[in-house]
């Protein structure tokens, strides 16, 4: 069996994710390699995954060709379907959706999406995401749809300890764009600076995505909030140094903050549980499915600062929950989203369509 994992580009949670499947499946004899429509700076990550980078007809139809897949599954660009076909492609289709941003979006991509999957779709997949899932079932009710965690290998990616930081750190990593809510965290990390005054904020991006126009708020919110002495914002970092930062965030007292307003499956939570860096995050859909408050790390409702402050400072200041949670969300991802049960769920999808 041999499987194409389809997206636009090699960055985020999604590279992360296609890096960590192809490697899974193959020990369950499914040969799984990625395509890339354009570069992406997850290509420095990659070390043994097979990979192509292309958005040409000719180069596209000499993989198919050479590759014989049995199984395209594609995130996001259902426009590629009947590229595919048109590109001699006859194996099974599968589009899978990790996230659209709002609920609005996610709506309008899929009510666009109609005639590309159920003209060519053969299954539809998603992390469990809720609102995906019922928009699935609302608009494309006679197609085969498939919900199960994404999976991460906690064995590779750990906790590691270092030297302990000097001081409190919070984290926050994404894309800088509204519904990463980049905002949202400034203003916590500017509230919580006055109970800790050593306080730093740590920011993970892809500066390759980001909008100038969004990188220009962003400076001027920092400059405005006061927040330049205290930030660090680090661009690209190798996905295999990403351990050794969210090992010390857990280690410094701090926690990792996810602010996004809506999110389907997030890879990077389930990074920083791996490595005993808790978590306080939104409520929004797809972060429930693994962070559970005061059990496996803290959420709160989008937009309420006061209250995400309130939640932190019980985080950074309760050490015996602050203890329980980052036991608790370690062992949930060994158990709950180990890569072996994501083959088994992935295998008995392809058996069934």
């Amino acid at each position: 069996m041999k499987v194409l994992f389809v997206f636009y580009l090699p960055s985020g949670g999604v590279d992360t994710l296609n890096r960590l499947r192809c490697k899974a499946l193959k020990k369950y004899g499914i040969h799984a390699s990625c395509l890339y429509f354009r570069w992406g700076a997850g290509v420095q990550n990659n070390h043994e995954i097979p990979m192509y980078i292309t958005n040409n007809d000719d180069d596209i139809r000499a993989i198919l060709a050479a590759e014989n897949y049995d199984v395209i599954v594609v995130t996001t660009e259902h426009k590629s379907f009947p590229r595919f076909r048109e590109m001699g492609f006859t194996g099974k289709l599968v589009l899978e959706i990790q996230g659209y941003g709002s609920k609005e979006n996610a709506r309008i991509q899929l009510m666009e999406a109609i005639p590309n999957v159920n003209g060519y779709a053969n299954a539809l997949l998603n992390p469990c995401t809720p609102h995906i899932a019922a928009l699935y079932q609302e608009l494309f009710p006679h197609i085969p749809q498939f919900h199960f965690p994404n999976c991460f290998d906690s064995e590779s990616f750990t906790y590691l300890p270092l030297a302990k930081p000097e001081h409190p750190v919070i984290a926050w990593l994404g894309r800088l764009e509204d519904n990463k809510n980049w905002r949202e965290f400034l203003h916590i990390g500017h509230q919580l600076s006055y109970y800790f005054p050593e306080l730093r904020l740590w920011m993970f991006e892809d500066s390759n995505l980001s909008q100038p126009s969004e990188r220009e708020q962003f400076e001027q919110m920092v400059n405005n909030l006061g927040l330049r002495p205290r930030l660090i914002l680090r661009s690209n970092v190798a996905h295999s140094q990403m351990q050794y930062f969210y090992s010390s965030i857990g280690d410094s007292g701090g926690f990792m903050c996810s602010t996004s307003k809506v999110e389907g499956g997030p890879i990077s939570v389930l990074e920083a549980m791996s490595c005993r860096c808790p978590v306080l995050a939104t409520n929004s859909d797809g972060v429930a499915l693994c962070v559970r408050h005061n059990e496996t790390g803290k959420s709160y409702m989008q937009g309420d600062v006061a209250q995400a402050v309130e939640e932190a400072l019980d985080l950074m200041l309760n050490t015996e929950r602050r203890e329980n949670i980052r036991v608790n969300a370690q062992r949930m991802i060994q158990s709950e989203f180990n890569p072996d049960l994501y083959c088994l769920n992935f295998i008995r999808m392809l058996n069934e369509i």
